[in-house]
């Protein structure tokens, strides 16, 4: 789950052939832009820390508040709230083979890091990105279910992500390489290692 040699289009493609099936309700457009997701666990925020952001977002100018959001939400994750189940290497290592599972079929991984209360990915969707954020969703809290009681994990209850997402579109090369660096900085930033090559559940994890 590496990079690669992978270069990155800002422009639409002509791959898309359309939906192979007749869907109840509209689609929403592919959007073949790069997008930058976090899912968060259940319990990763509670619910005075939402009170206190929202507060926080409002005071500041209207045209700052997008910015000064994402970066106090990725502050606020970083405190390791909630159960923190990521941490447990089983549960990541899942949650790594779930993003492998449709790389290069319905998306293809530019970055990621598994952090232990929630994730971060960056990718190219060629595929409905809800549609691959719950199948993602789907998988890990199966095999959560499964496995609980064996690995002793402590899980915030049957739901183990939160309903929702976050995600943001990049905008262009440059935007593209300061996300990739915040993203593997985010353990180093969090305090659980010294340099990004260092975090095992991380694309910029080097073995050895």
């Amino acid at each position: 789950m590496t990079r690669d040699r992978f270069t990155p289009r800002f422009t639409p493609t002509e791959v898309w052939k359309g939906w192979q099936r007749s869907p109840q309700k509209a689609e929403r457009a592919i959007p073949y832009d790069l997008q930058l997701i976090t899912l968060r666990l259940a319990d990763s925020l509670p619910p005075c820390a939402m009170q206190v952001l929202q507060e926080e977002v409002h005071a500041q100018p209207p045209e700052e508040r997008v910015l000064f959001r994402r970066r106090r939400l990725d502050h606020h994750l970083q405190q390791g709230h909630g159960c923190c189940l990521l941490a447990h290497p089983n549960m990541a290592a899942e949650v790594a083979d779930a993003l492998e599972s449709q790389n290069r079929k319905r998306y293809k991984l530019i970055a990621w890091c598994i952090m232990p209360n929630h994730v971060q990915v960056l990718l190219e969707p060629t595929y409905s990105t809800p549609r691959i954020i719950q199948a993602w969703k789907t998988t890990t809290t199966h095999w959560m279910q499964q496995n609980k009681q064996s690995l002793a994990l402590d899980t915030p209850g049957r739901m183990l992500w939160m309903r929702d997402y976050w995600d943001r579109y990049i905008k262009d090369e440059q935007d593209l390489q300061q996300s990739i660096q915040e993203l593997q900085n985010t353990p180093v930033a969090a305090g659980l290692c010294e340099q990004p090559k260092q975090w095992r559940w991380s694309s910029a994890y080097e073995s050895g």
